[in-house]
């Protein structure tokens, strides 16, 4: 099977009127850096106690979007599953999009900006973030290698090879990124080795979700055929990696139930965390696993195109709030800095703290959304990265058939 690869066609007026949407939110978000670091963090919710905010939310998010969205690229070349070939260049490309989104606005949200060139030249070893610049620059170069070698005739034979190293890189780049909470012995929250798997199990419905809601957008301003068969394909591996990441997000809380010194965390974050307990609940329970199965089982969900939109929307509010409870309520619960003593002073021992998001860092965790869509509409404008036909005869063909690139 011959797969042609083109550039986003659509009609000029529309696609930059999305544009300059896209540029406008960032500009916001600009405004909202330049105002912080102006004024200080003392503008935003964030405090002592609360050394991440939303932007971090943000940030956290798109990190694992980026390491999930290069399931199909891997499912294509690594494990033999012809049928997602044609759109494996798409998966690269959002991934790289996103993870540079991500970089950026938690680069945006340390307050100083202009210092980040002290934490490239001073590398400390003994720092999981300072493993993780290793790691997201060399997440970055390998899906771009992989890139190269599947759209240039002459590389094809070292796709397997480029594919290879960035699936290994995809697999430290998360266990590194769900290090950074799991180190952190000090909170009850955070201390957890779980913490790493459970991320990388997290990123593959957040990744899938993205890449779908990208697929369907851009096939449909692109007079792309988009077939029931592709998309009752996708449907069913979104309901493999939502049960997936349910399972260890139940195993990482019923652990921290079993471990008497994470019981009251447990307590609290589940029951008497206010918001926190309601968005674990209603967010990430309700509406992040079970509405999204319950939409996706059905036997002909490949031509339930609004029920696919849904549950992926839903998947995506839902992993917001999973992390929100994570980040922001692991925070939350107050410190044990003598455990099994009583300690009572005027510093917050034993106070449950309190955060609320200012405006400045909703326009910089929105202005992220839309770094990440800006890098997509123009790579996808500038180079081949969209497959000609995704119908169901293609779909078909594919299955049985090795693909061949031709641009």
């Amino acid at each position: 099977m011959k797969i042609v690869w083109r550039e986003l066609q659509g009609t000029q007026r529309g696609y930059y009127q999305l544009l300059s949407g896209l540029a406008l939110v960032i500009l916001l978000g600009m405004g909202a850096v330049l105002y912080t670091e102006h004024h200080g963090h003392i503008v935003t919710g964030m405090n002592n106690q609360f050394v991440w905010g939303l932007p971090d939310v943000f940030s956290m998010f798109l990190m694992l979007s980026a390491a999930g969205a290069l399931s199909l690229a891997l499912l294509a070349s690594v494990f033999g599953k012809t049928e997602f070939k044609p759109v494996a260049p798409l998966s690269g490309v959002l991934a790289i999009a996103l993870l540079i989104a991500g970089l950026t606005l938690l680069m945006l949200d340390l307050g100083r900006p202009d210092r980040v060139i002290v934490a490239m030249l001073h590398f400390n070893p003994k720092s999981v973030l300072a493993w993780n610049l290793m790691l997201y620059s060399g997440f970055v170069a390998f899906v771009a290698l992989y890139l190269w070698t599947l759209l240039e005739h002459r590389m094809n034979r070292y796709t397997p090879w480029a594919i290879s190293f960035a699936f290994i890189w995809r697999v430290a780049l998360t266990t590194g990124t769900g290090s950074i909470y799991g180190f952190q012995v000090s909170r009850q929250a955070f201390d957890s080795a779980l913490l790493a798997p459970m991320f990388i199990a997290l990123s593959l419905s957040y990744g899938l979700a993205v890449f779908v809601l990208v697929l369907m957008l851009t096939c449909q301003g692109n007079d792309c055929p988009l077939g029931d068969a592709m998309m009752a394909r996708l449907a069913r591996l979104q309901v493999i990696f939502i049960a997936v990441g349910a399972y260890f997000v139940l195993v990482y809380h019923l652990t921290n139930l079993y471990f008497t010194k994470h019981y009251d965390f447990e307590r609290f974050i589940l029951f008497e965390g206010g918001i926190y307990s309601t968005l674990f609940w209603f967010g990430e329970v309700l509406l992040g696993s079970i509405l999204p199965l319950v939409l996706l089982l059905h036997p002909r969900i490949g031509q339930m195109r609004q029920r696919i939109v849904a549950s992926t929307a839903l998947v995506v509010l839902g992993g917001f709030a999973q992390l929100y409870v994570t980040i922001i309520g692991g925070q939350a619960f107050p410190l044990v800095l003598f455990p099994g003593r009583q300690v009572s002073s005027s510093f917050y021992d034993g106070v449950v703290n309190s955060y609320t998001p200012s405006l400045p860092e909703w326009l910089l965790g929105f202005a992220g959304l839309a770094i990440a869509g800006l890098i997509v509409m123009l790579a996808l404008k500038l180079f081949g990265f969209l497959p000609d036909r995704l119908d169901d005869a293609a779909f078909e063909v594919s299955l049985t058939t090795p693909a061949v690139a031709t641009i």
